[in-house]
Protein backbone atom coordinates (compact mmCIF):
# COMPACT_ATOMS: atom_id res chain seq x y z
CA UNK A 1 0.00 0.00 0.00
CA UNK A 2 2.88 2.33 0.83
CA UNK A 3 4.38 1.76 -2.66
CA UNK A 4 1.07 2.64 -4.34
CA UNK A 5 0.73 5.80 -2.25
CA UNK A 6 4.31 6.80 -3.11
CA UNK A 7 3.71 6.18 -6.83
CA UNK A 8 0.50 8.25 -6.80
CA UNK A 9 2.24 11.04 -4.89
CA UNK A 10 5.14 11.09 -7.36
CA UNK A 11 2.76 11.14 -10.34
CA UNK A 12 0.82 14.05 -8.83
CA UNK A 13 4.05 15.93 -8.16
CA UNK A 14 5.21 15.36 -11.75
CA UNK A 15 1.92 16.64 -13.16
CA UNK A 16 2.11 19.69 -10.95
CA UNK A 17 5.71 20.40 -11.88
CA UNK A 18 5.46 19.80 -15.61
CA UNK A 19 1.78 20.40 -16.36
CA UNK A 20 -0.53 18.02 -18.13
CA UNK A 21 -2.07 20.18 -20.84
CA UNK A 22 -0.97 22.14 -23.82
CA UNK A 23 -0.29 25.78 -23.31
CA UNK A 24 2.14 28.50 -24.12
CA UNK A 25 5.77 27.56 -23.75
CA UNK A 26 7.92 29.39 -21.25
CA UNK A 27 10.75 31.62 -22.36
CA UNK A 28 14.15 31.91 -20.67
CA UNK A 29 12.86 34.32 -18.03
CA UNK A 30 9.82 32.19 -17.21
CA UNK A 31 7.47 34.38 -19.26
CA UNK A 32 4.90 32.71 -21.50
CA UNK A 33 5.76 32.68 -25.18
CA UNK A 34 3.43 32.24 -28.12
CA UNK A 35 4.12 29.85 -31.01
CA UNK A 36 3.48 32.46 -33.70
CA UNK A 37 4.42 36.02 -34.60
CA UNK A 38 2.14 38.94 -33.77
CA UNK A 39 2.34 42.03 -35.93
CA UNK A 40 0.26 45.11 -36.65
CA UNK A 41 -1.71 45.51 -39.85
CA UNK A 42 0.89 47.95 -41.15
CA UNK A 43 3.72 45.53 -40.34
CA UNK A 44 1.82 42.73 -42.07
CA UNK A 45 1.31 44.89 -45.14
CA UNK A 46 5.06 45.65 -45.28
CA UNK A 47 5.86 41.93 -44.92
CA UNK A 48 3.44 41.08 -47.72
CA UNK A 49 5.26 43.48 -50.04
CA UNK A 50 8.56 41.67 -49.38
CA UNK A 51 7.40 38.05 -49.16
CA UNK A 52 5.98 35.70 -51.79
CA UNK A 53 4.07 32.45 -51.54
CA UNK A 54 2.11 33.37 -48.42
CA UNK A 55 -1.59 32.86 -47.68
CA UNK A 56 -3.97 35.27 -45.98
CA UNK A 57 -6.67 33.70 -43.81
CA UNK A 58 -9.76 35.59 -42.66
CA UNK A 59 -11.29 33.74 -39.70
CA UNK A 60 -14.47 35.83 -39.50
CA UNK A 61 -17.90 34.53 -40.44
CA UNK A 62 -18.81 34.20 -44.14
CA UNK A 63 -21.16 37.18 -43.71
CA UNK A 64 -18.38 39.38 -42.32
CA UNK A 65 -16.04 38.20 -45.07
CA UNK A 66 -18.62 39.13 -47.74
CA UNK A 67 -18.91 42.64 -46.30
CA UNK A 68 -15.22 43.28 -46.97
CA UNK A 69 -11.94 41.39 -46.82
CA UNK A 70 -8.26 41.75 -47.66
CA UNK A 71 -7.60 40.90 -51.33
CA UNK A 72 -6.81 37.21 -51.94
CA UNK A 73 -7.80 36.24 -48.38
CA UNK A 74 -9.29 32.80 -47.88
CA UNK A 75 -12.26 32.59 -45.51
CA UNK A 76 -11.82 29.87 -42.89
CA UNK A 77 -14.21 30.78 -40.05
CA UNK A 78 -12.81 30.25 -36.56
CA UNK A 79 -15.58 27.82 -35.64
CA UNK A 80 -14.38 25.50 -38.43
CA UNK A 81 -10.78 25.47 -37.19
CA UNK A 82 -10.49 22.42 -34.97
CA UNK A 83 -7.80 19.80 -34.57
CA UNK A 84 -7.61 18.69 -38.21
CA UNK A 85 -5.58 20.88 -40.58
CA UNK A 86 -7.86 22.83 -42.95
CA UNK A 87 -7.72 21.57 -46.55
CA UNK A 88 -7.07 25.17 -47.68
CA UNK A 89 -3.75 25.09 -45.78
CA UNK A 90 -1.87 22.00 -47.00
CA UNK A 91 1.69 23.25 -46.31
CA UNK A 92 2.41 23.63 -42.61
CA UNK A 93 5.62 25.57 -43.36
CA UNK A 94 3.99 28.16 -45.62
CA UNK A 95 3.71 31.70 -44.24
CA UNK A 96 0.10 32.24 -43.16
CA UNK A 97 -1.24 35.67 -42.20
CA UNK A 98 -4.31 35.35 -39.95
CA UNK A 99 -6.80 38.13 -39.19
CA UNK A 100 -10.37 38.71 -38.01
CA UNK A 101 -12.29 41.86 -37.08
CA UNK A 102 -10.47 43.00 -33.95
CA UNK A 103 -7.76 40.41 -33.26
CA UNK A 104 -9.45 38.14 -30.70
CA UNK A 105 -10.50 35.37 -33.09
CA UNK A 106 -7.27 35.56 -35.07
CA UNK A 107 -5.30 34.94 -31.86
CA UNK A 108 -7.40 31.84 -31.17
CA UNK A 109 -7.03 30.61 -34.74
CA UNK A 110 -3.26 31.20 -34.75
CA UNK A 111 -2.95 29.23 -31.52
CA UNK A 112 -5.03 26.36 -32.92
CA UNK A 113 -2.97 26.28 -36.12
CA UNK A 114 0.27 26.26 -34.13
CA UNK A 115 -1.00 23.32 -32.09
CA UNK A 116 -1.67 21.49 -35.38
CA UNK A 117 1.97 21.94 -36.37
CA UNK A 118 1.91 25.06 -38.55
CA UNK A 119 5.26 26.79 -38.11
CA UNK A 120 5.08 30.10 -39.97
CA UNK A 121 1.97 31.85 -38.64
CA UNK A 122 1.71 35.63 -38.55
CA UNK A 123 -1.21 36.89 -36.44
CA UNK A 124 -2.01 40.38 -37.70
CA UNK A 125 -4.93 41.44 -35.54
CA UNK A 126 -8.11 42.76 -37.07
CA UNK A 127 -9.26 44.20 -40.36
CA UNK A 128 -10.38 47.31 -38.49
CA UNK A 129 -6.65 48.17 -38.16
CA UNK A 130 -5.85 47.34 -41.80
CA UNK A 131 -4.95 50.40 -43.88
CA UNK A 132 -4.57 48.59 -47.20
CA UNK A 133 -7.05 47.66 -49.89
CA UNK A 134 -10.32 45.95 -48.94
CA UNK A 135 -12.45 43.96 -51.40
CA UNK A 136 -16.17 44.70 -51.01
Amino acid sequence: MKKIFTAVLLAAAALTAFGCGEGAAEGEGGEKTIPFRRVTGDEAQAMMKKETGYLIVDVRTPQEYAEGHIPHAVNIPLDTVGTTPPSELPDKRQMIFVYCRSGARSMQAADKLARMGYTNIVEMGGIQDWHGEVVR
